[in-house]
This record gives C-alpha cells, structure tokens and sequence, in this order.
C-alpha cells in the first residue's frame, strides 16, 4: 500500500504528468494505460531495478494497491510489455515530463534551489558513429536527481549544450547552479538571463563556477 494520503497524491501527480506522454503504440490490442507502465517501471528502477527483467519481477512483487496508486489497474505487465512501451516512447518527452516532476521533489538549500551543471560520458552506450555519448546534466542538490540532460554534438563541446540545458531553468529566480569553470569564462558567462561568476578563492574547488540568476 502506498504509506500515506501525501504518497498517494505524489503518485497521482507524476501519473498525470506521464499522461502527457504521447502513446505511439496501436490503438488496437493496447491491454495496459501507457502512463501506467512508465509509472511502474519508473518506481521499479528507483527501488533498485536494472533491467527490463528486474521490472517484471518488481511489478509482480509489487500487490495490487501498489500497481493500482501507480496507474496499473489491469495488474502486473510481462517484462516484454513493459520493454516495448520504453522502446516506443519519444525519450524526450519523457526526460522533459521526468525533470519536470523531480524538480517538484527537489530540496532547498536556505530558500535556494541548488543545481549543479556536469558533463559526463554515458559508459556502456555507444551513439551512430560509434563512441560513447556525451551528456550534459542538470543534477538536484539534496535529492541527487537529474533534472534535465541534453546531449553534446560530437563535434561541438559542452558550451552550446549547457546553454540549450540552461534554457529550461530560464525562470528560476534565485536558483544557484555550479557549473565548470570552462563554461563560466567571461565571454560565456551569460545563460538564458542568467550571469556566472567565479566562486571566491582559495576554498573554491579548482574548476568550478557558481551560476547566481540575475536579479529580476
């Protein structure tokens, strides 16, 4: 059972957010709500699943009241199920709608909310041309969770990905982001309004950058 009347209406929000989330499967044959599925294999993975596998069995452990607070009426999918639906759904879409829902978990910081910039190569995956693909995120301080992620053109550095990422945080009024010090030089150091300023030395990390919005 969900724990709480809270739980069970933070449930409800994310589902409505995955309703949002455009079905690209046949209309023909669909057994399974698409918002439900991303919402079961979304809470399989944060309890600790890493594959299509580990999703179907956590669906089937899961019970009934659980399956149904996450949007599953029907039951527990199979595992090819819940795979399909994954391969099928634009990526981006859901990593916008995800961003979204994490930013409304995210934690503050003396009435700030704190993000961090970083690029990281993805291990395990390759892109077309082979190599291993670079992303620049937007990681929650305090909940550890990716906000948002753009990926760096193989030809290109971070510079134009962190201001593309940088896009959507355009409206956070009084957000800190630390960002690296490449991105926060002077001729870079203006994003979607907001400005970059160096972190004062000697206690700042060598290579960071704190990123303040500007005053409205």
């Amino acid at each position: 059972m969900t724990s709480s009347p809270m739980a069970a209406a933070r449930c409800q929000h994310l589902l409505d957010l995955l309703a949002q989330v455009p079905d690209p499967r046949k209309k023909r044959g669909r057994r399974y709500a698409l918002a439900g599925l991303l919402a079961v294999g979304i809470a399989a993975v944060i309890a600790g699943a890493k594959s299509f596998a580990a999703i179907g069995q956590w669906a089937g452990d899961a019970g009934p009241d659980v399956l149904a607070a996450l949007g599953a009426d029907r039951g527990p999918a199979e595992e090819s199920t819940y795979r399909r639906a994954f391969a099928l759904v634009s990526a981006d879409a859901l990593d916008r709608l995800l961003g979204a829902w994490l930013y409304t978990r995210a934690v503050r910081a003396g009435g700030r909310l704190v993000i961090a910039i970083d690029g990281k190569t993805v291990r395990g995956a390759k892109a077309k041309g082979g190599k291993a693909p670079h992303l620049v995120a937007a990681l929650a301080h305090g909940i550890g969770a990716v906000l948002g992620q753009v990926a760096v053109d193989e030809k290109s550095n971070e510079i134009p990905a962190v201001r593309e990422l940088l896009k959507a945080f355009a409206g956070l009024a009084g957000a800190v982001l630390t960002i690296d010090a490449l991105c926060g030089r002077p001729h870079n150091a203006s994003y979607a309004g907001m400005v970059v300023m160096p972190m004062p030395p000697p206690d700042a990390a060598a290579g960071v950058a704190t990123a303040r919005t500007a005053a409205a």
